[in-house]
């Protein structure tokens, strides 16, 4: 399986093998790719997306199968055991997750993990103010908003995700850049379009229509950008 040189550099210096671990948001499973690649005893793969489950499941194939367990669930809300996991990754996964849902997802991640616990938060820096592809997330998060109620986007400093992970006794271990800058892709642009357009074509026609000429329009004049800052902060629990 191939893994993406962003999760390799992220666990590089984590204690992986022979390690119960978690991938809180699975995605498509680049990190239970990375942990299974480093020998890890076994992987839960936790995502509340069941096309991403069915992407996972098949992503690792039987040869791995059993020492995966491939969970959809909310991470508010896991099926896991009180201090049961040596190491949380979380790849990628806060700049999804609207505000008011950070603290349950932190408690609960908190709640699973076993005292000495390692936990590595993989995110982006906030975009610069002149980067063009904000213009694109910020049609994506009014689009979803008008769908939904909540952003699609929020991008949290590492020192904001750090502090607040300190408040539920996690200490702080190191931070590393993983990407400076980002490479945001003509394919990485297409995917935030396409969610913007799911979601416009919900909203009253007027307005729908507006949001997806614009997302279409970004797309077609950005083609693709390098700008901001991926990082890699990694905690731990006391022992």
């Amino acid at each position: 399986m191939d893994v993406p040189r962003t999760v390799t550099t992220a666990l590089e210096d984590r204690p992986v093998a022979g390690a119960i671990c978690l991938e809180a948001g699975a995605g498509v499973g680049n990190t239970t790719a990375g942990l299974l690649a480093k020998d890890a005893e076994r992987v839960y793969a936790v995502t509340n997306d069941e096309a991403h489950t069915r992407i996972v499941r098949d992503r690792i194939g039987r040869e791995q199968a059993d020492r995966t367990a491939v969970l959809r669930a909310d991470l508010i809300e896991t099926p896991l055991a009180s201090r049961s996991v040596d190491l949380i990754t979380a790849h990628g996964l806060f700049n999804i997750v609207p505000p008011d849902r950070l603290p349950a997802i932190i408690e609960e991640l908190t709640r699973v993990a076993a005292p000495g616990c390692h936990l590595v938060v993989d995110d982006y820096e906030p975009l610069p103010e002149d980067a063009a592809v904000s213009d694109l997330f910020a049609v994506e998060n009014a689009a979803t908003e008008l769908a939904t109620g909540r952003s699609a986007l929020t991008f949290y400093p590492a020192t904001m995700l750090r502090h607040l992970l300190e408040g539920y006794g996690w200490e702080f271990d190191r931070e590393r850049t993983l990407l400076d800058p980002v490479p945001w892709t003509e394919h990485h642009l297409e995917a935030h379009a396409t969610v913007a357009r799911s979601n416009a074509e919900t909203a009253p026609r007027e307005m729908g229509d507006v949001l997806i000429a614009e997302a279409d329009r970004l797309v077609a004049a950005i083609g693709d950008e390098s700008v901001g800052t991926m990082y890699s902060i990694a905690m731990r629990l006391p022992e």
